[in-house]
């Protein structure tokens, strides 16, 4: 039973992270030698004929994203910059929190109702729009969104059915963020480093500041984002090459037995203790908000929401990449999120200039890093900024 039990955890995290997280750092996604080849030929490609942006007659455009409360502020801010640039285009936005986002729109996109312009993730391309069958293919309008902005192994990324089917507006990776107002009041006054380094902080945050206090909360999908990490720091090794999981019964199992570890030593809170709380996500905790929990491992696009979130901000902090072995650190990077413009669309040439408006015209010193680093490249900038 602990072996089927393992092969199949093995299995399921092989099949969500594929789906969720792209691949390893090291292991970008790679097309076949065809399609690979099409791609980069094709990539500049000049639009098949001249558009004009229609700036007379009104025109309703509708927007889609997801994101916490100041991405969502930074797109209103565009939008509002948008229409003054073109007063006769209308744009409608829908947006939320992730938590049942990708579920409301896989269902629009199978009805043909998706928004005009949809904030995808990298991967719903494959998923949703495997023969281009629901996104537009954003080379035809190369004269109206400046392609030449994004690199090709970027653009390869989000090229499928040889079809640029969204922009890659980011590039993100997992970071450490620690509260070290909450780890000076534990008497820890330098952010972890080191295994060692978390367990002792565990001890120290139960001892001195109770039980509700921890040093670091990870949700169920965290979990397994750093048990990889962990196993690939260890082993020397990516999680997944060519859609296969790398590792053994008994590596798995080794990553399995580290998360457990952060439980038993008071690191991480337990799922039932997380779920109890009954949050979304660790930004809207009240133990998140308060200081109670005080680290994450979290996408560098969502700096911005956590910091926001304390009721005492002073304190955040970006923190060191954790050394769990001797081999390179594990972890994935990928395309944070595209820009796609869904067939469904009346309006496409216009679509295609609010895009461009967005993340190469005077709306993107609004979204500034609001949706991930702008590509390239992922961890430098994000510490300037931050810190």
């Amino acid at each position: 039973m602990k072996k089927a039990i393992s092969l199949g955890v093995a299995a399921a995290m092989a099949a969500t992270l594929l789906a969720g997280c792209g691949t390893a750092a090291s292991n970008a996604p790679a097309a076949s030698s065809e399609t690979a080849s099409s791609t980069e030929a094709t990539s500049e490609a000049t639009a098949s004929e001249a558009h004009e942006i229609n700036t007379t007659d009104p025109i309703e455009l509708t927007i889609s994203w997801w994101g916490g409360d100041s991405r969502h502020e930074a797109y209103q801010k565009a939008l509002e910059a948008f229409h003054e640039k073109y007063p006769n285009i209308t744009v409608s936005p829908t947006y939320g929190a992730w938590s049942g986002w990708e579920e409301k729109q896989s269902t629009a996109l199978a009805a043909d109702q998706g928004s005009d312009v949809m904030q995808v993730n990298w991967n719903w391309l494959y998923q949703y729009s495997p023969t281009g069958e629901k996104f537009v293919d954003l080379r035809e309008y190369s004269d109206i969104i400046d392609l030449s902005q994004w690199s090709d192994a970027a653009k390869n990324a989000c090229t499928v059915a040889d079809s640029l089917q969204a922009v890659p507006i980011s590039m993100t990776g997992r970071i450490f963020y620690w509260n070290m107002n909450t780890f000076k009041q534990a008497g820890i006054e330098e952010v972890p480093t080191s295994y060692d380094d978390l367990i002792a902080a565990g001890k120290a945050f139960q001892e001195k500041l109770g039980d509700d206090y921890y040093p670091l909360a990870i949700g169920q999908y965290d979990r397994m984002i750093l048990m990889t990490f962990y196993l690939e720091s260890k082993y020397g090794k990516a999680w997944v090459e060519n859609n296969e999981c790398q590792y053994t019964e008994e590596e798995v199992v080794d990553g399995l037995n580290f998360i457990k570890s952060l439980e038993d030593n008071h690191v991480i809170p337990t799922r039932p203790t997380m779920i109890a709380a009954g949050f979304d996500s660790i930004d809207k905790s009240q133990e998140w908000i308060d200081g109670k929990y005080a680290g994450i491992f979290e996408w560098d696009s969502s700096a911005n929401k956590y910091q926001s979130a304390l009721a005492d901000n002073s304190g955040f902090t970006v923190g060191e990449e954790i050394k769990f072995g001797d081999k390179a650190n594990g972890g994935f990077s990928k395309v944070s999120m595209g820009m796609a413009i869904t067939k469904s669309c009346q309006h496409p040439v216009e679509a295609a200039a609010l895009i461009d408006f967005l993340w190469n015209g005077e709306g993107a010193a609004i979204m500034g890093s609001e949706c991930g680093i702008p590509l390239p490249p992922v961890w430098l900038p994000l510490r300037l900024l931050t810190l």
